[in-house]
């Protein structure tokens, strides 16, 4: 990946890549878990306890050496309970999947599982045009699998086959815990390759069952152009989800949607939207061309306009936003409130019907329901070494320009007149005002006119 972050957890569409694998496990009804790591295991660890996937069931096991497959899986073995009787481990499944693919189906997996019953070991293969770097399936006149051989372990004829592993197994537990003690490293890269079970399966006269996937589910993720076809498919199979479960998507090409996201049905997104992270949002709602929303939380009809930007807020039922506003972390709107025009909220409620619709910063306040905040109004909350609070009470009138010098209390019910300055709490029902007093000197114009006109000509240069 030539990156500092290991590959499992590089993101797709919002989640860890290895996050795709894990959970699919829940609904297969698998018991334990155990994710082998090595470069950063403790800072993987970590992270998956952060997002809260690191649960009693899962657990980390370390392979101190990369040397191969085979020998990540024994490493893996010691944390799995051990089957107490031979039947129990006969009877006993164990899966096996890589960190790095993503676009593995659930589906896919319940049938391997199915299949692998009463058997030693099943897989999924798939085929490709160009299997080039892949361990090919090699397979007798009747079709039955007899061995995986590694590519770089091919012969000319080998190579022309397009039949892949795919390299995801279910296997008894007896003979995988038999089996990987005879694993050797008998090949061109010197490692211990899991594919050696395949040949010994069929050498103690087990015929082993193959699932055949489309190329696309199986796909592992090597590199940054990996990541990016993925990707790809991840969010068409996103859109897609949404769109048949009632959601509108004027232009699915350019609408993203990350995996965690929750829409409601009758709502619609025009083109470019990007919904992120824990997003939920209502039904009957309209967000329009390029909005960004991340970890938001709205609520049912509500409409935001183009090119708004929100991050950890709320915004309640009927509320408005847009066109270019900014919601920032912290910040409530609540039912029916209109935030509109360059208007940017910083930790700040803003109450039922209340409206802040043109050029405004309101930031670290609280704000009652049926307020007015009129265009230019500013919160000035910082006073370069700590934030403060400012309060409007409910139904007040902010007029036009008004600067609000925290910390501050409006009383509900006052009027602030346009282009005042309010830097102590204004009581109930007030009216308040801080201009500076008006001067008018009639027929003066013209006179002030002429002499900046006499001053500026000795600055014009002759021409020639």
């Amino acid at each position: 990946m030539r990156s500092s972050v290991i590959k499992v957890m590089h993101r797709l569409c919002g989640r860890p890549m290895v996050e795709y694998s894990l959970r699919l496990l829940p609904e297969l009804g698998v018991g334990h878990t155990v994710l082998v790591l090595g470069f950063q295991a403790d800072a993987v660890a970590t992270q998956l306890r952060e997002r809260g996937q690191l649960g009693p069931q899962l657990h980390i096991a370390l392979q101190a050496e990369p040397r191969g497959t085979a020998d990540a899986v024994r490493a893996a073995l010691p944390k799995l309970p051990e089957p107490t009787t031979q039947e129990a481990a006969e009877q006993e499944q164990i899966l096996i999947l890589y960190g790095d693919t993503p676009l593995l189906r659930g589906e896919r997996l319940s049938e391997l599982l199915a299949v692998a019953k009463g058997r030693k070991l099943a897989m999924l293969a798939t085929t490709l045009d160009d299997p080039r770097g892949y361990g090919r399936l090699c397979r007798d006149a009747a079709g039955r699998v007899l061995s995986i051989v590694e590519d770089k372990d091919c012969t000319a004829a080998q190579r022309q086959v397009r039949e892949i592993n795919a390299g995801i197994y279910v296997v008894q537990s007896a003979f995988l815990r038999r089996a990987l003690q005879q694993v050797q490293a008998k090949n061109a890269q010197r490692e211990l390759y899991l594919t050696d079970l395949v040949a010994m399966a069929v050498a103690e006269g087990e015929e082993v069952a193959v699932v055949a996937t489309p190329p696309d589910e199986v796909l592992g993720v090597n590199d940054r152009v990996d990541l990016a076809t993925a990707e790809a498919v991840l969010r068409r199979r996103i859109n897609e989800k949404h769109l048949r479960a009632g959601v509108t998507l004027r232009d699915p090409a350019t609408t993203y949607i990350e995996d965690e996201v929750q829409i409601g049905r009758d709502t619609e997104l025009g083109p470019g939207v990007v919904l992120r992270g824990a997003t939920r949002i209502g039904s009957g709602c309209q967000i329009e061309a390029g909005c960004v929303l991340t970890n938001v939380g709205v609520g049912d009809g509500v409409h935001i306009k183009p090119y708004t930007v929100a991050t950890d807020a709320v915004i309640g039922d009927s509320a408005q936003l847009g066109p270019f506003s900014h919601l920032r972390p912290g910040s409530t709107l609540l039912d029916s409130a209109h935030v509109g025009n360059f208007v940017e909220l910083k930790a700040t409620r803003l109450g039922r019907g209340s409206k802040a619709n043109h050029l405004a910063y309101l930031g670290d306040a609280e704000i009652g329901d049926g307020v007015n905040v009129g265009c230019g109004t500013i919160t000035c909350n910082y006073d370069g070494f700590a934030k403060h609070k400012t309060v409007i009470e409910d139904g007040v009138f902010i007029g036009s320009d008004t600067q609000l010098v925290a910390p501050v209390r409006v009383g509900a019910g006052s009027i602030i007149a346009a282009g005042t300055t309010v830097v102590t709490d204004v009581p109930p029902g007030s009216l308040t005002l801080s201009r500076v007093p008006q001067v008018n000197k009639p027929g003066y114009a013209a006179q002030l006119r002429a002499r900046l006109q006499q001053r500026k000509a000795p600055l014009k240069k002759p021409v020639s």
